[in-house]
């Protein structure tokens, strides 16, 4: 019988290694006790790219035509100095002016109280229309060009340069008023509109329409420290030769606007001492 040795036997590093393995623990290499470690390396520090504000947005300037050659028209106001019993008892058909430039502000709030929209969700106007077909198209004249209102995005859209106010006077029977007026509404129709819907009673709704939309824009002029005239005596063909509109824009009012002269202010409301 051979001789048992007398010492403890143990497998060298590798059977050992062999054994974890086979009994499904994970192998990790042991180091010997003469290996040198490795040395830790830091890890390298990522770069980020220094942060750039974002540059403070510029105002807009107003006007500024947009690309296809629209002005963008300041946010009319919903509340004024006056009441609405107040405007209709001081308004009064003001034939003569004072000098006056008007803002573009004040352009804004006249053009919205005629046809400006006061629901977007439903794209409801200032001034009722049959069936909402919404017939008028309203134009506004300056000493310095012709503006089409654009409703929809309550804006203007330049129609004609220059001063027309001598042909528009000539074309509405030499009135003074439309002469003398830094200002004028002219409010136009396109019966096609609501004769889809209406027929032959189409005229009389357009015409109703066009009588809403001129009471507001005097009832906001006189809010607006203004005052004006409605004008319905013209030659059709001629205030749109003037204007630059298309034939198919019938005009129906022409409204000089402005501000009253010295001693002919807008009547006053105040009690008498």
């Amino acid at each position: 019988m051979a001789e048992r040795s007398s010492h403890t036997w143990h497998p060298s590093p590798p059977l050992a290694i062999l054994l974890v393995a086979l009994l499904g623990v994970a192998c990790v290499p042991l180091p010997s006790a003469t290996a040198t470690p490795a040395p830790v390396r830091s890890p390298t520090p990522i770069s980020y790219p220094p942060l750039t504000p974002s540059p403070t947005p510029r105002p807009s300037v107003i006007p500024t035509p947009t690309p296809l050659g629209h002005i963008p028209l300041p946010q009319p106001r919903m509340a004024g100095p006056l009441s609405l019993e107040e405007t209709i008892a001081k308004r009064r058909s003001m034939r003569s002016y004072s000098p006056w430039e008007p803002s573009l502000a004040e352009i804004a709030q006249l053009l919205w109280a005629a046809q400006g929209i006061t629901d977007k969700r439903t794209g409801f106007r200032a001034a009722p229309s049959a069936g909402a077909l919404y017939p008028l198209e309203v134009y506004v004249v300056t000493r310095q060009a012709v503006y089409r209102y654009l409703a929809n995005s309550h804006a203007l859209a330049r129609v004609k340069e220059g001063d027309v106010r001598e042909a528009l006077c000539t074309a509405g029977l030499s009135q003074e008023p439309i002469r003398e007026a830094p200002l004028s509404i002219v409010i136009t129709a396109v019966y096609e509109r609501t004769r889809v819907k209406y027929g032959e009673r189409a005229e009389r709704y357009v015409l109703l329409e066009a009588g809403h939309a001129a009471q507001n824009i005097l009832l906001q002029a006189v809010s607006l420290g203004l005052g004006g005239v409605p004008i319905g005596a013209f030659y059709d063909q001629e205030v749109q030769e003037a204007i630059g509109c298309p034939s198919h824009h019938r005009p129906l009012y022409i409204i000089p606007i402005g501000r009253p002269r010295t001693g002919s202010a807008l009547i006053s409301l105040s009690p008498s001492p």
